[in-house]
This record gives structure tokens, sequence and C-alpha cells, in this order.
């Protein structure tokens, strides 16, 4: 895919969420990270400027004023998005019965009330150009996952929302749709091995022997399913999941 469009990538300070801007920047789009980490996400659109057009704005995707504030800043410095990819993500994982209603809200509120604020503020434009990608990114733990309820309900509901914006939006241009990633080695990753009390070694070789193609997905295999849904050429899929797990079946 090579494009001139503009693009947002949230929670893209490192792993999943660079590999995306990354690609996005190789393939043309003028690409805008966005981050609650402002150093972080600067020193990633430093880095992936050696590819093509990129800013960093810090934000707190679960905040609307700075939610508004990001977007504000995207159009004045690149023009109106057309692509959207909600990645922004965090985990607070423990046995639900443990769970404090803080680690619950926090959880649901970057991954499921940040894509909603983020694609209330971007759809606009899209609507305007009659042309528009959201590519929400969810996990295999949506179809449940022991001591991560709060993770699998909010993955769960940004799957519902993609489907729902899909079949509202579709008349007008835009498709949306979701990428359910497996096991990807990210700071994540080292926290679910923390919390099984394993070492992060004895956590991935556990993993991958569960997984049929034998290795740990890269943030680029994620990539290159959202440029997928990004392209011109996907303009008649919409309201899709695409599981990029490395065969696992959860």
């Amino acid at each position: 895919m090579k494009t001139n469009r503009v693009a947002i990538v949230t929670g893209a300070a490192g792993g999943i969420g660079e590999g995306i801007a990354e690609r996005l920047a190789r393939d043309g789009c003028a690409v805008a990270l966005i981050d609650v980490d402002g150093d972080r996400c600067a020193g990633a659109a430093a880095r992936l400027g050696a590819f093509g057009q990129t800013m960093a704005a810090q934000a707190d995707v679960s905040d609307p004023q700075a939610v508004a504030n990001a977007v504000d800043r995207v159009v004045e410095q690149f023009g109106a998005p057309t692509i959207l990819v909600n990645n922004a993500g965090l985990a607070r994982d423990k046995p639900f019965d443990q769970m404090s209603l803080e680690e619950w809200d926090l959880v649901q509120g970057v991954h499921l009330r940040g894509s909603f604020l983020m694609s209330r503020a971007v759809v606009p434009y899209m609507k305007a150009q009659r042309w528009g990608r959201i590519i929400n990114i969810s996990s295999i733990s949506a179809s449940g996952h022991p001591e991560r309820a709060n993770y699998c309900a909010a993955k769960a509901g940004v799957e519902g929302f993609v489907r729902s914006l899909a079949v509202e939006l579709g008349p007008l241009g835009i498709t949306a749709n979701a990428v359910a990633p497996g096991l990807v080695v990210t700071a994540m990753t080292h926290a679910t091995a923390a919390r099984r009390k394993l070492s992060l070694e004895d956590h991935l070789a556990d993993t991958v022997s569960r997984i049929p193609v034998k290795r740990p997905g890269t943030p680029g295999d994620i990539a290159h399913a959202v440029a997928y849904f990004a392209s011109e050429e996907a303009g008649f899929v919409t309201g899709q999941v695409l599981t990029v797990s490395g065969g696992v079946i959860v």
C-alpha cells in the first residue's frame, strides 16, 4: 500500500503501537503517534522520522479534552486524519475477586472509553472525506483468560464497538475492523511472566510450546494486518476481527 493519508496511532511510544506506526510511515502515511508517555512518544516519532512524516502528541486517551487537543494538533500539522488505530492499552491482572474497582475502571477507560473518544474525535474528518479506516487492536484474550476479567471484558467490548461502527459508518465510506494478537513480546509480556511467578524465558517457553508456528509474534506481524485493513483494497472488508496468533485458537 502506498498512500498519502494521515494516520493516528495511539499507544505508539513502543511495542505494537510503534511497529504499526513504522509500517504506516513506510507505506507513505503522515503518522501521528499519541501516547500518555510524552517523552517516549517523542523519541519514537523521532526514530520513525527516518521513514516518513511523523509527529508526537501526549494524551491520555481516556480524557476527552486531552483527546480533542491531540487531534486538533494533528489536524493543524498534517491535515484531516482518515486512518485511526486504537492501540493504547494496559493491564492490571489479578484474580477477579481481588480486583479493585479502580483497576477495573482504569483498564476499561484506556481500552474501551479511549477507543470511543478517539473514534468520536476523528470520524467527522473521515465523514468529510467520505473515506476512513478505524482499526482497533483487540486480543485473543477477548475470548476469556484467567485473572484478566477487566482486560478480557475491555477487549470484547472493543470488538463489539467496531462491529457497531461498521454497520453505522459503512454507508459513509468508513470501515471498522479489529486485529486480535496472540503472544507478542512487549512490556506487557514481562508483567504477565511476573504475575505467573516465572522468568520471562520460562513464560515464553511455556507459551510458545502451545503456538502451532512455534514462535512468538512480533510488532511487525500485527502491523501487516493493520496495513491491510488501512488499505484501499480493504474497502469491502468491515466489521471483522482478524486473529493474528500463530494458530492459537481460544
